[in-house]
């Protein structure tokens, strides 16, 4: 890798979205006198009896959640889309909407409220692939969903409201944003080389081996060379699949296990309970052609260069452009480091 990259201002350009990050390394080296983070490294019990998704407990609405033992999923009692809301649309001048439908769910990753998934073993995250894979599958024979997201907000700080291990999946009837524009990236590039935008990524990057974290028989841990988030990270496939669903034999459990290592280094980063919002992309399910599709996960911690520094995306991030001060090398050689 060139040092100007590593000494001087430029832009990267995000293959998957067709948008630029503006990186500075530089100014990684400037003292900081701006907001620190309460750091909470309290221990949690096995079981709280006033959590709302540990075994056997009441949940807000009035059901009892069944003494589950490995993962526990149901219908979001505060879902932001429902199924049963009035269909609409809005065409006035320049005033435009439209309804918007979905089912939503949670999904507790264990009984054990004390734990994260950095606290799992990678069999035991397996048991939460599985799930994912089940739920994907399931709806996506739901003729109103045409997209299925999964993710999971880790930490108070990343507005996560309940410290039980646990994700979400909501589903809906149109393509979000970021997975509309990844969308038209894939296929261009897919319709003009005729082979996976993100695989041949993947062939370059094992070859450079500057932003590579891990890698097993089926997949690749790196810090993406247009990456936003300080410690962002994104697990590949390595061969292209367009969804969970295409998971084979052991893929299952290698998935399971580049999860486990990357949640793992994270909290060692800076001792702490690393917070983050992760997410998998994969194709929609509005059952059209999606050979272009790459799926894959990624992960956006907050923190900087402690755990009660946080990144934050405000001024020129709002009103230009992301912007990152820690280069993606620097931040992948820090991870690295720590397995």
């Amino acid at each position: 890798m060139t040092t100007d990259l590593q000494d001087y201002s430029h832009k990267r350009y995000n293959i998957l979205t067709g948008e630029w990050v503006l990186v500075s390394p530089h100014r990684a080296k400037r003292p900081w006198q701006g907001q620190n983070e309460a750091v909470s490294n309290e221990a949690r019990p096995a079981h709280d009896p006033s959590c709302y998704l540990c075994a056997g407990n009441t949940r807000i609405n009035g059901e009892d959640n069944p003494k589950y033992e490995d993962v526990f999923i149901f219908t979001n009692d505060f879902a932001a889309l429902q199924t049963g809301s009035k269909s609409f649309k809005v065409d006035d001048g320049l005033l435009i909407a439209q309804s918007e439908q979905g089912i939503c769910k949670v999904i507790c990753f264990s009984p054990d409220h004390s734990k994260s998934l950095a606290d799992m073993s990678a069999k035991d995250i397996e048991k939460v692939v599985f799930a994912w894979q089940k739920e994907y599958k399931e709806l996506a024979e739901n003729e109103l969903i045409n997209y299925v997201q999964i993710f999971e907000n880790k930490g108070a700080v990343m507005g996560c409201s309940n410290p039980h291990p646990h994700g979400q999946i909501w589903s809906q009837t149109t393509l979000p944003n970021e997975v509309d524009k990844k969308d038209q990236q894939q296929l261009a590039y897919y319709n003009k080389n005729k082979s996976s935008l993100l695989g041949d990524y993947l062939k370059q990057e094992l070859t450079k081996q500057e932003r590579i974290i891990f890698e097993n028989d089926a997949f690749v841990v790196l810090i993406p060379f247009w990456a936003v988030w300080p410690f962002e990270a994104m697990i590949v496939p390595k061969k292209q699949q367009r969804s969970i669903s295409d998971l084979k034999n052991n893929e299952s459990f290698l998935f399971a296990e580049a999860i486990s290592v990357i949640t793992k280094a994270y909290d060692k980063l800076f001792n702490t309970s690393f917070p983050y919002s992760s997410g998998i992309h994969q194709a929609p399910t509005n059952g059209e052609d999606y050979n272009h599709w790459h799926w894959h996960m990624s992960f956006y911690p907050p923190l900087l260069r402690s755990a009660s520094v946080k990144k934050f995306m405000v001024g020129y991030e709002m009103f230009g452009s992301p912007q990152r001060d820690i280069t993606p090398e620097i931040a992948a050689k820090m991870i690295k480091d720590l397995l």
